[in-house]
């Protein structure tokens, strides 16, 4: 069974001031994270079905340390103007037992309870999306007391698109989740994530260049899935 998309990161500048285009288009935040031992902290906005986080690194020292160097994620952030690309998906369950279409290592952070793992995909290149899975998450929305309903008609997150410059070729996972429908892969000239939403009628809010992000409104009758 497919796994279910649980939330999309954007590395963004210490505090993440680029949340401010978010709120200007019209979205309510919900609550923040940080996570101890990682060196990352967040701002969030959420969907019904999933959300969207604004990551950044809080602690080098931390997010350089032995247990949290293999995630990459000083690397993704700090070098996401030189290449790297500044996205992960993170996939949660689809149904107690659900296998991630791809191969993984297991993280342990500090901060989550003993026994539960965070799992990265294997062999992924910095210039793609990190691929993470939670086996643990079997949430089927949003937390009773995060804000959804926006300002914009922006609801639910129906489909993902993701441009990477000059891809050509991609690595096996990413190739597994886009063979499982759970986002699609196409060549654009810098890295940009398209968030696609069902509408009554076609809208685009295109946040560059101070989010890598496009929101796009598109009417259910062009095949996007509800």
């Amino acid at each position: 069974m497919p796994l279910q998309l649980d939330h999309i990161f954007i590395c963004v500048a210490p505090g993440a001031p680029e949340a401010d285009a978010l709120l200007r288009l019209g979205l309510h935040e919900g609550s923040s994270n940080v996570h101890p031992g990682q060196g990352t902290a967040n701002r969030r906005f959420f969907f019904r079905n999933a959300y969207l986080e604004l990551l950044w690194v809080a602690d080098e020292r931390e997010a350089r340390s032995k247990k949290s160097a293999p995630t990459r994620l000083w690397q993704r952030w700090s070098e996401r103007a030189s290449g790297a690309c500044p996205f992960a998906m993170v996939f949660r369950a689809a149904a107690a037992g659900t296998l991630a279409p791809f191969e993984t290592w297991s993280y342990r952070p500090d901060y989550l309870p003993p026994g539960l793992t965070i799992e990265f995909a294997q062999g992924m290149p910095i210039e793609e999306p990190e691929l993470v899975y939670l086996p643990f998450a079997l949430r089927a929305g949003a937390p009773a007391a995060e804000p959804t309903a926006h300002d914009v008609e922006i609801r639910d997150i129906a489909r993902v698109v993701i441009g990477l410059p000059g891809a050509a070729t991609f690595s096996a996972a990413a190739r597994a989740v886009q063979a499982d429908g759970l986002v699609t892969f196409r060549a654009t000239a810098q890295h940009v994530l398209e968030l696609q939403f069902n509408a009554e009628r076609e809208a685009s809010f295109d946040l560059r260049p101070t989010l890598p992000l496009i929101f796009r409104g598109v009417p259910a009758r062009s095949g996007v899935d509800k």
